[in-house]
């Protein structure tokens, strides 16, 4: 029931009539929680509030409205549509349908104000109040119709053995028409019909009267398939679940009987860890496991009509659970004691095993509740101290007993990693760094003995969930993120690298077993995910410790998948394009341990192949040049005979362009001041030449035409062209080695040339005519490299080549 409210609104009145005996609402009777059933048949907690019936203008009729009571906002509603069957169920619960996949419910705290609404719903459609559903007209047909006027009721034949068939078929009959299901039921609960069928069971059972057995089977099915609360409150009282249990054992589509009841009453043991006094809540706890498992074992399947006719089952079931957590929470002293057996060195192993198992299985109930109520759960967990028994738990040397800890922990970091983290921060400046929850945790992930580490993956995941930043809070005086990063680096990333740095001291992996292998992995992946997300905590560790070498180191390993993971870590460093990891790889030589690997693949055409390839062409699309230098000029040698793909010797013309501009600086003033008058081009002209603009010139120079305008003094123009005629001639003279690096594109027939620029025709004849009166190749401030052409021939070449310059 939804707790005392300290102080109730009062319900704003709709159409000048709504509102509840009183005006203001300073009782509990019509307090309500108002719930609506998802697409996964589970029921959603749409909020608290007060529930009052009006006449509704806009909808033309009388309606149940529910105000929040936290604002007075309008929750519910619904018109009492005269033909929609609305359910009393637990005399405090009212479900019904609002449309065909639409099912709504009112949880009242009290009897009295549930019934005080369904004597208005049943007064707007003309209904009896002791009644338990209203009749649904909506699928009857009109000879239906008129036997509801001519019959009042049904009449079901005398309980007796020899009649079992009879009543069989009746039940049968009845459950495709709405009204005969409502009209059985009604019969059913009237004559106390149920259990005088269960009577007969025994009979049946000791006659061994096989075929009675099937009917009664056939019977009770269809009880259940009437989907009425009042008729399941029979079924499952103490006295007679059991006896439904054992009818529904005899199935006639199978050759021998179930033996559910044996199951349920030797080996399905209750086990009552910490004693239980509230009778009520035993009875439930009893009552709710063995109706859940006549939904999951003893029922068949139900195909998707039938489905639809369980739906009241569910909701027993549901709010049956939510009574239990929350008559357990309410129980101060069982908790106590709970969590004080629970954390006594004094508990036995196997007292504190169930001890164990019963916490777990308590979260996993909780799962059910909505999230207000689930708050409310974690919260009363969180005042009872489940997070230090969790830590001595945790200590302790059973497997088992530490396995179910690791459930409950998951439950927690799910529910609310900042919840944890706070815990961890606060115990740190207590304990030592061995006995912190988080450590614990970690060390259980190093010492997983299952061959495929399946509770490692899962403490990684809750490991990569409490460092994530992405659900850390912000408030004014502080940041969780920048807190709770400096306590993880400090007391915690030491004991997660402790395997990879005790297994990378040499120049291959020490331990290479398929387990350690799979534990690296893990671990490297939780880092990469640091490097993405921890910006500079990360940083300074892998630059401090040279973790990034240690890393490497497993490119040796002969599992392929943990040398990617490593390969995959530099990759994700690398895509920073920080100059201070850069610095940290060029002066520790960190690409030496990439191209080993990359030359020991061979030739092989694999996954391995691909990412250190790719890697190198990252760097230089992107035109990293520190590392291009770097590579260039250290692993040159090793790497120019690649020739499968261009990205080494394109890596290549990268360096010696940089080389180029650090040669003539007057070359990049005049790119500056082209850049500074580009525009775009024609984007249908991008596709064709974009690899090649790549290839021949500087990434920074975007794929536009550069443009002079006419408007430049001439006196600039032999600036410009100097330099340009200096570039030009020393391309002719490495044209021959560069023809396999650059893209073989025709354009107008003529190969691409290996520098490009294109101007604007009212320059052209002005640059033309300065280059040929400037004699450009010969010229005094343009010395040839030896070889060079210098003789008036050179003149027209050189004219030639820049009629190719100015054609595209």
């Amino acid at each position: 029931a939804p707790d005392q409210p300290s102080a109730a609104p009062a319900i704003a009145s709709q159409s000048g009539g709504c509102g509840v005996a009183g005006g203001r609402m300073t009782d509990t009777r019509r307090r309500v929680k108002v719930y609506t059933l998802n697409e996964d048949r589970q029921w959603d907690d749409r909020g608290t509030g007060h529930v009052s019936s009006c006449y509704v203008e806009r909808l033309k009729g009388m309606s149940l409205l529910v105000r929040a009571e936290s604002d007075g906002s309008l929750l519910l509603e619904s018109k009492i549509n005269p033909n929609t069957a609305y359910q009393k169920q637990q005399d405090t619960l009212i479900v019904w349908s609002e449309a065909e996949n639409y099912d709504l419910a009112l949880s009242f705290q009290e009897k009295a104000g549930c019934d005080e609404i369904w004597e208005k719903i049943c007064q707007v459609q003309g209904k009896d109040p002791s009644v338990d559903i209203t009749q649904d007209l909506v699928d009857e047909s009109e000879e239906e119709r008129f036997d509801d006027m001519s019959s009042p009721g049904l009449e079901l034949p005398s309980c007796e053995l020899s009649r079992l068939e009879e009543i069989a078929e009746l039940v049968a009959s009845s459950l495709p028409s709405p009204l005969r299901r409502e009209k059985l039921a009604l019969a059913l609960e009237n004559e106390g019909y149920i259990k005088k069928l269960l009577e007969i069971f025994h009979v049946c059972e000791d006659l061994e009267n096989i075929e009675g057995l099937h009917h009664l089977y056939e019977i009770i099915k269809g009880i259940f398939l009437l989907n009425r609360t009042a008729l399941f409150e029979v079924m499952f009282s103490e006295e007679c679940i059991m006896d439904v249990i054992g009818c529904l054992e005899y199935d006639p589509s199978l050759s021998q009987s179930r033996k559910h009841r044996e199951f349920l009453t030797k080996t399905a043991k209750f086990k009552e860890v910490i004693p239980i006094s509230d009778p009520e809540l035993k009875q439930k706890i009893h009552q709710t496991y063995r109706v859940q498992y006549i939904q999951d074992m003893v029922l068949p399947t139900p195909s998707v009509f039938e489905e639809n006719m369980l739906s009241t089952l569910h909701s027993f079931i549901f709010f049956n659970k939510v009574e239990i957590v929350g008559m357990l929470q309410e129980d101060e002293k069982f908790l106590t004691d709970l969590f004080a057996q629970l954390t006594d060195e004094a508990t036995d192993e196997e007292k504190r095993q169930e001890l164990v198992n019963f916490l777990k299985e308590f979260c996993a109930f909780s799962q059910t509740l909505q999230p207000q109520n689930r708050d409310a759960f974690f919260k009363t967990l969180s005042n009872m101290g489940i997070l230090p028994a969790l830590e001595v738990i945790l200590g302790m040397d059973d497997a088992q007993v530490r396995s179910a800890a690791t459930d409950i922990f998951s439950y927690l970091v799910e529910y609310n990693p900042s919840m944890v983290r706070e815990f961890v921060m606060q115990e740190a400046q207590q304990n030592d760094d061995d006995i912190l929850l988080i450590n614990l945790i970690i060390e259980h992930m190093i010492c997983d003995t299952d061959p495929e580490l399946g509770g490692a993956v899962l403490l990684m995941g809750l490991l990569r969930t409490l460092v994530d930043p992405e659900n850390m809070l912000a408030t004014a005086n502080k940041t969780e993120k920048t807190e709770f990063l400096g306590f993880f680096y400090k007391h915690c990333m030491h004991v997660l690298t402790a395997p990879l740095l005790a297994n990378t001291t040499e120049d291959k992996p020490s331990k290479d077993d398929f387990q350690t292998a799979q534990l690296l992995a893990l671990i490297l992946e939780l880092l990469t995910f640091c490097v993405e997300h921890h910006t500079y905590h990360i940083k300074n560790y892998i630059i401090n410790k040279d973790i990034l070498r240690r890393v490497l180191v497993l490119m040796a390993s002969k599992h392929a998948f943990l040398a990617l993971c490593a390969l995959r870590f530099k990759r994700k460093i690398i895509g920073l394009k920080d100059e201070f990891y850069n610095r940290y790889i060029m002066k520790s030589f960190l690409f030496e341990p990439v191209v080993k690997a990359f030359l020991n693949n061979g030739s092989r055409y694999n996954l391995m192949n691909s990412a250190i390839i790719e890697m190198f062409e990252f760097i230089r699309v992107e035109d990293i040049k520190s590392l291009t230098a770097h590579v260039i000029e250290n692993y040159w040698k090793a790497l120019e005979d690649v020739d499968y793909v261009q990205t080494f010797k394109g890596l290549k013309l990268r360096f010696e362009q940089q080389r180029e501009r650090q040669d003539n600086p007057k070359l990049d003033s005049m790119r500056s001041i082209l850049r500074n008058h580009r525009y775009r081009r024609d984007a249908r002209t991008l596709e064709d030449e974009e690899e090649m603009w790549f290839n021949t010139d500087e990434d920074d120079m975007e794929d536009g035409e550069a443009v002079v305008p006419p408007s430049d003094k001439p006196k600039n123009d032999e600036d410009i062209m100097d330099p340009i005629s200096k570039f030009m001639e020393r391309k002719k003279l490495k044209e021959s080695e560069e023809k396999e690096v650059l893209l073989k594109t025709n354009l107008s027939g003529r190969q691409s040339p290996s520098f490009k620029l294109s101007f604007s025709s009212g320059t052209k004849s002005n640059l033309t005519n300065q280059s040929s009166a400037s004699n450009l190749p010969g010229s005094p401030g343009s010395p040839g490299s030896p070889g060079s052409p210098g003789s008036p021939g050179s003149v027209s070449k050189s004219t030639s080549q820049m009629a190719a310059i100015t054609t595209k």
